[in-house]
């Protein structure tokens, strides 16, 4: 009897250090959203929207690191302890942790910058610190002048040893087919535990694109797995599907701008925006329809309904958290440090029209609470990492922030 309380004693510990933060009380107080709501649309389930409030207890501090970046981008740690960022008009950079800023990184290949293009996204490859090599998401004009239009696309490169310039690159993948549009081309990517890769595609904005989110002979809207050649991961849930892309995982999305592995489950989740209202949080499972434009819980920024304002279908994935008004989701990470333990395996998500970072705590696949950070900035933020229990974000006007334990 002993043996067997004590083995049950030594689960229960393992299960409590696996879930970390799960079996925690929390302290809730009225939801952090107070707005007028642009719609009076019922949400499908109680926590859907609107969760309750947070508020960190642990004191943290919220520092200007550097200024006067170009219209950031993406940012990523590298494994000695720097950051890598993107630039929107077509370079590198890197940052140490104290905001001391190197000089441009060059070599890019010839990037649309207009609207919402630019270069993007960025992932190490697994093997960075043998092989130093870096993709990238960009937006690339059809080389067809006759034809025209542009692509969302991945390309890798070497890092040269002076840390100067992108060498022997190669794209990789094209979001086909191109389009005369510069919005929504999504963006960003993360490598799986095989060492392959999740791409979040946007639909290209426009009326006439946005509907194809909704077909499989095309890769706007949509979340596709390939390898780190650019090949379709064999036997995706497509594969065998006549006239699909096979490199589709998911559907359905409207402009996909965060993405990350929960840290205890590894199930993908990505954030996306959504037009008037209805900005989604989605926990992304494979071969399944996430609604848009067909099902939504926003509307035309006009104020119409989209597609007759249906907000569920049977055959269509419920968002697991929706924001009306809307935050304008960038980039996301889940927070892997005990540094500050109740922020252990939240969802930070970077607030571009809201100006702050969003802070959710997911339980059961269910959104339970949010809290607000950064605020008082004024900044629009456009993605955020953790490195070494410490937060670094980076804002359209030019800002790199630390966000950590004082």
């Amino acid at each position: 009897m002993l043996s067997i309380l004590i083995l049950t004693f030594v689960f229960s510990c393992k299960s409590l250090e696996k879930n970390g933060n799960e079996n925690k009380p929390l302290t809730t107080y009225p939801p952090v959203e107070t707005g007028e709501a642009n719609t009076d649309y019922k949400p499908a389930f109680e926590g859907q929207t609107r969760a309750p409030g947070l508020k960190t207890t642990t004191p943290f501090e919220v520092k200007v690191k550097a200024e006067g970046l170009a219209r950031p981008w993406g940012i990523t740690p590298l494994p000695d302890g720097r950051l890598l960022i993107t630039e929107k008009a077509g370079n590198m950079l890197i940052a140490t942790t104290e905001g001391q800023l190197s000089g441009k990184i060059t070599g890019f290949p010839a990037i649309n910058s207009g609207g919402q293009g630019g270069l993007q996204g960025l992932a190490l490859a697994p093997d960075f610190k043998t092989s130093r090599i870096i993709y990238f998401a960009f937006s690339e004009n059809n080389p067809d002048a006759t034809v025209g239009g542009s692509v969302a696309a991945i390309a890798k490169g070497k890092l040269s040893a002076d840390e100067t310039k992108i060498e022997q690159v190669q794209v990789i993948y094209r979001a086909l087919p191109y389009w005369k549009s510069t919005g929504h081309y999504g963006g960003r990517m993360i490598f799986d535990k095989e060492g392959n890769i999740f791409y979040i595609s946007g639909e290209r904005s426009n009326v006439e694109a946005r509907v194809k989110a909704q077909d499989l002979d095309n890769t706007f809207g949509k979340v596709v797995h390939i390898t780190p050649e650019g090949k379709p991961v064999p036997n995706g849930p497509f594969a065998k599907t006549p006239g699909a892309f096979p490199e589709i995982y998911s559907f359905g999305h409207r402009n996909p701008l965060g993405v990350d592995f929960h840290p205890v489950t590894g199930d993908l989740w990505v954030v996306e925006m959504g037009p008037r209202g209805g900005d989604e949080l989605n926990l992304i499972k494979p071969g399944k329809n996430y609604g848009w434009s067909a099902v939504t819980y926003g509307i035309e920024y006009s104020g119409a309904t989209i597609e007759g304002g249906i907000t569920q279908r049977d055959d269509v994935e419920q968002p697991v958290y929706y924001w009306d008004p809307v935050v304008s989701p960038g980039g996301m990470t889940f927070y892997r440090s005990s540094e500050i333990p109740e922020w252990k395996n939240s969802l930070f998500v970077a607030g571009l029209s809201s100006k702050h970072i969003a802070r959710l705590v997911i339980r059961d696949n269910k959104v339970v609470g949010e809290e607000r950070i950064m605020e008082d900035q004024g900044q629009r933020v456009r993605d955020v990492t953790e490195l070494n229990g410490v937060l670094f974000a980076i804002t359209d006007e030019g800002r790199l922030y630390r966000i950590g334990k004082k």
